[in-house]
């Protein structure tokens, strides 16, 4: 385990190479001058030249690619233009309500989830089954906005029963956590019960019905936890997902999150806080997926590691 996991970090390095290319490119992509940016439209072209030069945007690109490869190794993604604050601050303050959301939303699909999965695959073909996929196909292609737009509106303007803005306590926290994570419960959903469907007919299941092992312990401890493996990546892909997907989320609530705050640079034109936020998910990301890899042999010890 020890050798798989220093032989997939040693793999990460290409990867995270890739992503730091792609948000650097970023910059150079978008239409404008950052040094124009922040000097004002007004600014007479001596101080925005001064601008560009302390900033380096006259260096070749390769040089800037690697001060930008060597600062954010330090974690220094430089100064928001908006505000000349640290990038990291910015991001330091917003991401812990990002990933408390994707978190909590996480826990949400898992839960339902599996619990969907399971109850459609142990009662296949039934009214129940029917019910639960067509609810599933339903949040599955509800867009998660018009999902939050609709939630607010019954029952935080309605019945107020939840408070439609917000983050922090109970009545806040319920409607964006429902809106966030109802399509990745459908999704996990789905896999559950294609998954458990796969195992529950092999012959090692009616072996144990047949020596009398009690049916909730056949499905939870010898179907599940070998129908768990393909659910596993969904899992890990659907939080990556939830990393990146707050943004309309965050939007729609009023959440003060990484999400948001990459939306208000974008209008803004705030490029180094984008760069920022964009590469801290890339790296949440592919950890994420570095969790699932090492998961799947905790599951399943016949897995391949090489």
């Amino acid at each position: 385990m020890t050798k798989f996991i220093i032989r997939r970090l040693l793999q990460l390095i290409p990867v995270l190479l890739g992503v730091t290319v792609l948000v650097f490119s970023l910059m150079h992509l978008t239409p404008g001058n950052p040094a124009v940016i922040m000097a004002g439209e007004s600014a007479p072209e001596a101080t925005v030249k001064a601008i560009e030069a302390r900033l380096g945007l006259n260096d070749p690109l390769y040089e800037q690619y690697f001060r930008f490869l060597g600062n954010a190794a330090q974690l220094d993604f430089g100064s928001s233009i908006r505000d000349n604050i640290p990038v990291f601050n910015h991001i330091s303050a917003r991401f812990a309500i990002t990933l408390e959301l994707s978190v909590m939303a996480m826990i949400f699909s898992v839960f339902w989830g599996l619990l969907a999965g399971i109850i459609s695959a142990v009662r296949r073909y039934t009214f129940e089954d029917v019910a639960m996929m067509v609810v599933a196909l339903f949040g599955l292609s509800m867009p998660n906005f018009w999902l939050g737009l609709m939630l607010i509106q019954w029952f935080a303007i309605e019945f107020q029963i939840f408070k439609p803005t917000g983050w922090g306590s109970l009545e806040q926290n319920v409607l964006p956590v429902i809106t966030l994570g109802t399509a990745g419960a459908a999704i996990i959903a789905r896999m559950t019960r294609s998954s458990m469907l796969d195992v529950i007919d092999q012959d090692y299941i009616r072996t144990a019905r047949a020596k009398g092992v009690k049916e909730g312990t056949v499905i939870l401890r010898h179907a599940l936890k070998n129908a768990m493996i393909p659910v596993i990546t969904v899992i890990g892909i659907q939080f990556g997902s939830f990393l990146s997907g707050s943004v309309l989320t965050e939007s729609v609530f009023a959440i003060n999150g990484l999400g948001r705050l990459i939306i208000d640079s974008i209008l803004q034109r705030d490029f180094p806080v984008v760069q920022g936020a964009i590469l801290v998910i890339a790296v949440v990301f592919v950890i994420v997926n570095l969790v699932v890899d090492i998961t799947y042999r905790l599951l399943n010890k016949r897995v391949d590691l090489n």
